[in-house]
This record gives structure tokens, sequence and C-alpha cells, in this order.
């Protein structure tokens, strides 16, 4: 009896020990059989939430490539905006220096198509250039923005040609950097002060001229020119749309832009040399300022008293740095205003008041 229930035991933990031996070979085992991987194909939507196709789109066909001739020997390139346009012309507005020097004009559109141009108006001093094309050769007009709308930090883009015309139409993004910015610019006739926006959108030889433009695919200035030190990057100036404006009616006749003068021959404080030739003496702690080095017969300045060797010290309580502050701030003002000078002679504190007069060649 005992050996049937030892045989009996035997023979139930032989099947459970056989049925978990075959659940762990079907679950372990190598096995010959070939694994086959299904996929299913999706297509995927992405939105992009930052995109500014549509800003882009309501000003890129506007921009249009200047080319510069002298007696047909290409001088310079550069870029322009088409801002309106009539019965008859289509009106682009570019910078002096891309056209300084031609005789000869050339617009390339978006569309591939070369037309020539006719130079209305220029001035040298603002940087602006108005030119006219046949208004049938116009694809698009640009908005004009306003710049003190905007804030630093807002998103902007230059649309240009960097190199000429291989690279006509690049866009480039960034953020207004700065605002009411002062830089000093050195020309072959002059050293001037000149107001400007600032951005990081890269600015290259080329995008003179060009559209500085809001994410509302308006412009808020003309690009100009790039700060070129070694040292920095990042830094390109535009001039504001307000100060563009503000010359457009009289550039399209042709008129010249007419600017205050006091009537003066001046040179900074810090032109020792210049000031030792003319027999000027200046006191040991003036910094800032202009000297007068003459007057012109019957100007504004002679009228209220001011002569030889005055230290002109401020305009209208405006501390002058130099003779480029000194025109920057005198050119805010018009012919006829009436303005306060401070000067220093023979150590001592004037103040005057004079009328303003126009433009003339040495001031």
């Amino acid at each position: 009896m005992k050996d049937k229930i030892i045989y009996t035991t035997s023979i139930i933990i032989s099947f459970f020990i056989g049925i978990i031996g075959t659940v762990l070979v079907i679950k372990y085992a190598p096995t010959n059989e070939k694994i086959i991987n299904t996929q299913t194909d999706k297509t995927v939507s992405i939105t992009e939430e930052n995109t500014i196709k549509e800003s882009i789109n309501k000003i890129y066909d506007a921009v249009v490539l200047v080319e510069t001739y002298k007696n047909n020997t290409g001088i310079s390139s550069g870029t322009g905006f088409v801002y309106k346009k009539d019965e008859t012309n289509g009106y682009i507005i570019t910078n002096h220096h891309v056209i300084n020097g031609g005789n000869k004009f050339t617009v390339t559109l978006t569309n591939g198509n070369e037309v020539e141009a006719t130079l209305l108006g220029s001035d040298e001093y603002s940087d602006i250039a108005i030119l006219s094309i046949p208004q049938d050769a116009v694809i698009q007009i640009a908005s004009l923005g306003e710049s003190k709308k905007s804030e630093i930090g807002d998103t902007v883009f230059a649309v240009g040609s960097p190199l000429g015309k291989e690279y006509m139409g690049t866009v480039t993004k960034g953020i207004l950097s700065g605002k009411e910015r002062t830089i000093t610019v050195e020309s072959t006739t002059f050293s001037q002060m000149i107001e400007v926006l600032q951005t990081d959108a890269a600015i290259n030889p080329g995008n003179s001229g060009g559209p500085l433009v809001n994410i509302n695919g308006e412009v808020i200035g003309v690009t100009s020119m790039k700060l070129v030190q070694n040292e920095v990057e990042g830094m390109g100036f535009a001039i504001p749309i307000e100060i563009v404006n503000s010359l457009i009616d009289r550039l399209e006749k042709g008129e010249q832009i007419e600017r205050p003068l006091i009537g003066i021959e001046m040179t900074d404080v810090s032109n020792t040399y210049y000031l030792y030739r003319q027999g000027i003496i200046i006191p040991e702690d003036i910094e800032k300022g202009i000297i007068i080095i003459k007057t012109q017969e019957n100007s504004p300045a002679q009228k209220a008293g001011l002569q030889k060797g005055d230290i002109i010290l401020s305009l209208n309580d405006t501390e002058i740095e130099d003779t480029a502050h000194f025109k920057y701030i005198l050119y805010k003002y018009e012919v006829g205003d009436t303005i306060k000078i401070k000067y220093m002679r023979n150590n001592k504190i004037h103040e005057t008041t004079l009328t303003l007069n126009k433009k003339a060649e040495n001031n």
C-alpha cells in the first residue's frame, strides 16, 4: 500500500513538472520562426506658431535691387522699396550713398524684370534718395508704419540684397535693440551725428536702402549702415521712418533740403593744433563745445554778436559735445526759428538769441 502511494505521488509530481517545463520552454526558448514587425505610416502636420511668413508677404515684392552706374560702369548697388505709385510712376526709397556719383540707375524687381529708374531727389545728410520707375513695373507697394509705436524687444526683419543680385531678396530676422540712438558718421565732406534705430537683424553691404519691417509688415525704418568694428557683432542701424516721411514730398519734387544755419565756421575744442594755428587759446578745463573760427557777414551769428574765438557751450539749454552734435541739435529746428545760444568769451559765460537762416555752403 505504501509503495502504491509513493508511485501515485511520483506520477502527479512528474505531471506538474512537465507542465511547468513546457510553459518555460514556450516562453523563453529561442525559435526559428521569422518575427514580422508591422508599421503603420501616418502623416504628421506641424504648425509653426512663430512664423513671420504673412508679414514677409506684405512687403517682399515691394523690395527691389538698385544698381548705380557712371558712364555705363557699375559703381555701387543696394536695396530700395516701392512706397507708392500714381498714374505714371512708382516711387522708391533708397539711400543717398547707394546712388551717389551715378548718372544711370537700374531697378530689378522680384519677378526678374529690370527697368531704368530716374533719380528725383537726394539728401546726403539724411542719407535718403527717391527714385521713380514706370508704374506698370510695380508689383507691390510697401506700407509705412511708425517707429515710435515700436518697443525695444519687438520682432523686426530686414529685406535686402546683401552682396548684390545673387542674394537679392534675403530676409533676416531680429529684434528692435534700441531706439533714438545717435551715432556719428564720417563722410567725405563732413562729420555728422544722426538718429537711428538699432537692430540685431543681420544687415550687410547691399542691404543699404532696404526696409526694416515690424511684425505687421509695416516699414519702420530704412536700413543704412552696419557698425563695422572687429569687436562688435549684431549691431545694425536704420533711419526712423518719421525722418524719411518729413523729406519725401520735397525730394519727390527734386527740391534741395534746406537746413538752418547761424552762419559760422567752427571746429571742435579738441582740435588743438588747428586752434593754435588760428591763434585761439581756450581754457584747459573746457572739454566740450565748439569754437567759432569765423562769422559770415550779416549772418544770424554776427547779428547776435558772436565772434571768432567764442566757445558755444549749449543750444536751447542742450549742452554741445562737438561739431557733429551741434549740427544734429541745430537741424532739429526750422528756418525762421529763434534759438538761445550760451557761449564763453574771456572766461565769462554769455547768452544771446538769434533767428535761424537758410543753410550756406560753409556751415
